[in-house]
């Protein structure tokens, strides 16, 4: 596979109810048009946790992969940071 088009981002575990799926939210901050004060915008990215590893507050890497199911698109690269 072509590793330009992949896609990797970083966020925090949000739920892990599903079986070998979590969902992770993926904040940024964006400068408001008009006012320029920064903003802050969030994703909820589906993606594949093939081992459940993930438990909710985990700050983990996840890269773009062909779909897997209808919302699943995403797969999980690696655990940065264990929840406590």
């Amino acid at each position: 596979m072509n590793s330009e088009n992949l896609r990797t981002v970083t966020g925090q575990v949000v739920s892990n109810r599903m079986d070998k799926t979590i969902t992770v939210v993926i904040e940024r901050k964006i400068p408001h048009p008009l006012y320029k004060k920064y903003i802050r915008r969030s994703s909820k990215l589906h993606a594949h946790d093939e081992n459940n590893d993930c438990t909710i507050g985990d700050t983990v890497s996840i890269t773009s992969v062909k779909p897997l199911s209808k919302t699943k698109s995403w797969q999980l690269v690696s655990i940065l940071e264990r929840a406590r």
